[in-house]
Order: C-alpha cells, then structure tokens, then sequence
C-alpha cells in the first residue's frame, strides 16, 4: 500500500464504524440498562438501609436477562426465580456436606445445573450461587433473603418495567 493509499483508507474506516453505529438498537440497549440500574438500585438501597440483605453478584447477571433479552426463556420468572432457589438450596446442601473447598464448590456448580436442567428452571447467572454461598458460607436464611426476596424483586420490577417500555415511545 501506498501512502496515497493510506487516507483512503482511513475515509473507508470510518464509515464502517458509522455504518455499525448507525444499526446499533441504541434505545433498547440504554432502555435496558436503565433498568437494570434500577433494579439493583432498588437492591442496593435495602441493602445500605441495613433493612435486608439483598445484594449478590449473580443478581447484576440476573438483570442483563430480565431487562435486556426479556423474551428469553432464561429471563421467565420462573427461571428466575426457581434457578436461584435451586442452585442456592444445591450449594448450600454441598457445602453443608462437603465444606467450602474444591469439592464442595464443583459438586455444588455441576449439580445446581442438573438441578436446574431437570426443574426446568435454568437460569445461567444462578449457576454461580453455590460459588456465593461457598464464599460466605451463610445459613439457611439465605434462600429466602437474598435469594427469593432478591429474585423475585428483579422478576417484579423487570415485568413492571419491560411493560411500561413497551407502551413508551422515543
């Protein structure tokens, strides 16, 4: 190439990068993270207020599903919900039995996703509540805050929200 070339070049780059910009679903994407900001928003608060403790990571996970692809099987409520309530009941049970180890931590993962495959509940980002619960090792109470509290806000707000977005034109 030469360097008369070379301007050439870079004219067609950049309209390549306009081009992907141009059919990028914008709204959707910034319609979505919104929501998802205030999911976790919401969590965070509950949080902070020392009211509950409803904040894991798998929750931010849960959030690109149930905002951003809610027309996922992975984003129904019921997988949702059921995957965290099944992959954290499994990881709690492994680690009772097997401790926080690496035994305890690979049973918990391999049979939380057996657990959810046959419940019909797979939800991916549940996949890494045994590794939460290997981490904190908290009690039983777990499965209802955060799990079931936290879920099921993220499934409540998410339906509220993909509702009204579908109804707000921009």
């Amino acid at each position: 190439m030469t360097s008369v070339d070379q301007p050439l070049q870079g004219r067609r780059s950049t309209t390549r990068i306009a081009a992907w910009l141009a059919v990028r679903p914008w709204r959707n994407a910034i319609m979505a993270g919104v929501g998802g900001a205030l999911a976790i928003g919401a969590l965070a608060l509950a949080n902070d207020a020392a009211v509950l403790s409803l904040l894991i990571p798998p929750f931010g996970a849960s959030c690109v599903l149930v905002f951003g692809a809610p027309a996922s099987p992975f984003a129904r409520a019921r997988n949702v919900i059921g995957g965290h309530l099944v992959s954290a009941a499994v990881g709690l049970l492994m680690v009772a039995l097997f401790g926080a180890g690496p035994l305890g931590l690979a049973l918990g993962v391999g049979l939380a996703i057996a657990a959810m495959m046959l419940s019909d509940t797979v939800h991916p980002p549940a996949g890494a509540n045994p590794v939460v619960v290997a981490l904190l090792n908290p009690g039983w109470t777990f499965l209802l805050a955060p799990i079931l509290i936290g879920a099921t806000t993220i499934v409540v707000l998410g339906l509220a929200y993909n509702h009204l977005r579908s109804r707000i034109t921009i």
